[in-house]
């Protein structure tokens, strides 16, 4: 049997299910679902909002491992669909529009349509080709947001109100923003997880392999690449919206070249390719962010060197370390 069957067989059969894969997920939202209670029952109060942050960014790291991890697309500019998501709310709720259920649609289409435009861009080249291109996106969004003059330019947007969602404060307490970014973050894993584990995410693995094979076999590898760096963009769009909530200010450093940076460390520190890898890497590394800055304000220093040792010597993150840690089990 040729290679090009081979991998059409591969392609089109179903993934095998591991219940062992979903322990670990369970386990990771039932324990977040109880923090509230956990700062009810004496922990600090400020873990709560730490953790509201922290689960925001494991959105827009979660959409960055559907074309990093599964579709081996490393973008230097995934912050810009951040910062997209941060303007258009922060734009929209000073204009008036405070309802989530106008800006949502709003910043989704826009988002999409920035990812539809630069992505066919993007997509024609391969590589380091590739990184500098969505970089160099990225730091237009960028430019263009300090250009904002109506709306702060290079010092910001400060938010005076938060959003409503059917008209309802729910966003208006720390407790039940918490619950809407924990309930948009499972809606997120579930989508992402669902796209993975179909046809077409097979597809999209497949090609991160090797697009000429895939291609051989029929496939438009560029239209899936495309497709997929659509919805990526859409969710890192979503995560926006509640970073802006979040904050109460957007600034254009949301979309800089480092933020964009940070998703990637989050994204491998955790464990790239298995999305609550993404989940996991988040939070650790704005806890390890935090608990650092406490103890010295030169903890850039300490930070930079641990995360790139501990990429350097562990293999596939936090989940890989959990994995062999369960004796070889699917974590």
């Amino acid at each position: 049997m040729s290679a090009a069957p081979a991998l059409a067989e591969t392609i089109a059969a179903p993934a095998p299910r591991k219940r062992g894969r979903l322990l670990l997920p369970v386990l990771l939202f039932c324990l977040l679902a109880l923090a509230p209670l956990a700062v009810s029952l004496g922990m600090p109060a400020g873990w709560l909002a730490l953790l509201t942050r922290a689960m925001i960014f494991a959105i827009a790291a979660l959409s960055l491992d559907l074309i990093l991890g599964v579709g081996g697309l490393v973008s230097f500019g995934h912050a810009a669909f951040l910062g997209i998501g941060a303007y258009v709310t922060g734009i929209m709720i000073t204009e008036g529009h405070a309802e989530a259920l106008v800006i949502l649609p709003v910043l989704l289409g826009i988002c999409a349509l920035f990812a539809a435009v630069t992505g066919a861009i993007c997509l024609r080249t391969r590589g380091v080709t590739f990184i500098m291109i969505t970089l160099a996106f990225g730091q237009m969004v960028y430019f263009l947001a300090q250009a904002l003059s109506a709306y702060g330019g290079d010092d910001g947007l400060t938010l005076y109100e938060k959003s409503t969602i059917a008209g309802l404060d729910l966003f208006s307490t720390r407790t039940g923003f918490f619950y809407c970014v924990l309930a948009a973050l499972a809606g997120c894993y579930v989508l992402v997880r669902i796209l993975v584990a179909s046809r077409f995410g097979r597809i999209l693995r497949a090609s991160r392999e090797n697009p000429v094979r895939v291609s051989v076999t029929g496939f438009d590898v560029t239209r899936i690449r495309l497709v997929a760096y659509v919805i990526s963009g859409m969710l890192a769009g979503l995560a926006g919206f509640f970073l802006a909530n979040h904050t109460d200010f957007v600034s254009p450093a949301f979309m800089s070249w480092q933020r964009s940076g940070e998703l990637i460390f989050m994204t491998v520190l955790g464990g790239v390719g298995s999305l609550h890898g993404a989940i996991i890497g988040a939070i650790a590394y704005l806890i390890a962010e935090d608990a650092l800055s406490h103890l010295t304000e030169h903890w850039r220093v300490i930070f930079g060197p641990l995360i790139v040792l501990f990429v350097l010597f562990t293999r596939g993150g936090i989940v890989g370390m959990l994995r062999r840690a369960g004796g070889g089990r699917d974590a």
